[in-house]
């Protein structure tokens, strides 16, 4: 289960409590919150304009793509996401700023005692507590990332958001969404509302089909890749084209080739709504401003880059199903690496496919070191450095990421200084931002 925890002794002690409320991380129900939301004046119907965006991969870098946009325009942005890399708080930004402990515990104080004790999962209750502070304070737009799925998901008690959102879809959570695609695709596409216009990517043609299924009983105008919108990079620039025209600007300032799609479908739900208006100016700042930690981030010096050979880079991203896999996997392939060692420190979750993860990278890693995901249930290092020897890949177990590196290092060739990703667990990434002496935010 996660743990979120706070060096603060009364915030961790209030989310302590928080916790004790329901037994179970994830219990898809909206119900229990309702209930809270109606004890507290149902703020969820006084936020500023939302944009609400749920995917499977991509989602969080659409969010931030959305907040550089809208921030590069004069805008103030609340914005809610999750889970957090190193503290809670992350999660929560008020008019552009994360929220503070004194803020958070006055709002959490303040949502349990309306709670009465009544159960009710952590995130039901902290999104409950965004939305009490999203009201409070005067903002021009409001961002909300779907926690998981979308249609019992928390968030999609907004009724009438300004603009939806799907990003990449893949296989995870099965065990809550169903076991194909198609199951997920159609939870995704439960936070469609009548009337509002809903943004998707591009899918395999029954996937959208699916999609299209639920937004057309709902009522819900479906703007498609390929053929309401479309977004491409080529010499140099990104090029994304709608109804309105079309526009050249710069690549994003994210990693990987994968982000051109997610900030295609944050362009795209910028321009299909008319009341938060954003022009071509702060779409082109937003290309370069978007920061998300933990997705193909490369560190900077500090302890951990300090274990490895001078000119090492050393990368984390927190990505954990196969499709994720093969975006981040791309991202190294070829002139990235030359003739570079790549070595890939993993920990993985438990409940997440690890073999379907870890097979993008053996064609071209050097070696996979398997490490525990420190305060959660995870796959044993010694089942991830099996699936890497069965590949044909060394592996070997290794205590933490410190260690793991230290491995790497005795192990290089100072003529050829390696690459090194850690990855398959946020959690893992955000570990590794904070043993490094960064911050996520």
């Amino acid at each position: 289960m996660e743990r979120a925890q706070s060096d603060n002794p009364i915030l961790d002690a209030l989310l302590q409590a928080a916790y004790a409320l329901h037994p179970a991380e994830i219990d898809l129900s909206l119900g229990r919150l309702e209930r809270l939301l109606s004890r507290l004046g149902n703020p969820q119907s006084r936020l500023p304009p939302v944009f609400h965006v749920a995917g499977t991969n991509g989602k969080g870098s659409t969010v931030a793509f959305l907040r550089a946009c809208l921030e590069a325009s004069g805008r103030r942005v609340h914005v809610y996401t999750s889970p957090h890399l190193i503290r809670f708080n992350e999660r929560i930004r008020v008019a552009g700023q994360v929220i503070g402990d004194e803020a958070l515990c006055d709002l959490l104080r303040d949502i349990l005692a309306r709670n009465g004790g009544q159960p009710i999962t952590f995130f039901e209750l902290t999104t409950a507590l965004a939305f009490l502070a999203f009201a409070r304070e005067p903002a021009d737009a409001c961002i909300i990332e779907v926690g998981l799925g979308g249609r019992m998901d928390a968030t999609n008690v907004i009724a009438a958001p300004l603009v939806t959102g799907i990003a990449q879809l893949g296989l995870d959570h099965q065990q809550w969404l169903g076991p194909t695609i198609l199951d997920i695709a159609g939870e995704k596409a439960g936070i469609a509302k009548p009337g509002v216009p809903m943004v998707v990517s591009r899918y395999p043609k029954a996937v959208t089909a699916r999609i299209a299924e639920i937004a057309g009983v709902t009522g819900a105008p479906l703007r498609i890749r390929g053929t309401d919108w479309d977004v491409a990079s080529y010499e140099g620039a990104l090029h994304f084209r709608d109804a309105a025209g079309r526009l050249q600007l710069p690549l994003p300032r994210l990693s990987g080739a994968h982000q051109i799609d997610n900030a295609g479908l944050a362009i795209a739900m910028l321009r299909m709504q008319d009341v938060v208006p954003v022009n071509d100016g702060a779409l082109r700042a937003g290309m370069g401003w978007a920061e998300w930690p933990a997705r193909l981030q490369r560190l900077d010096a500090g302890p951990l880059t300090a274990r490895l050979p001078a000119d090492a880079e050393l990368w984390i991203d927190g990505g954990h199903n196969p499709a994720a896999g093969k975006a981040i996997a791309a991202h190294f392939n070829g002139a990235m690496l030359a003739d570079r060692p790549f070595y890939i420190v993993a920990g993985m979750l438990a409940a997440k496919d690890a073999s379907g993860f870890l097979r993008a990278f053996m064609p071209h890693a050097t070696a996979i070191y398997a490490v525990p995901v420190e305060r959660h249930a995870g796959h044993p290092p010694e089942d991830l450095v099996r699936i890497a020897r069965e590949a044909g890949v060394p592996g070997q177990a290794c205590p933490d990421v410190a260690s793991a590196l230290t491995e790497i290092a005795r192990h290089a060739d100072r003529a050829r200084p390696p690459v090194v990703l850690v990855t398959g667990s946020l959690y893992l990434a955000g570990d590794a931002l904070a043993a490094n002496g960064q911050s996520a935010g």
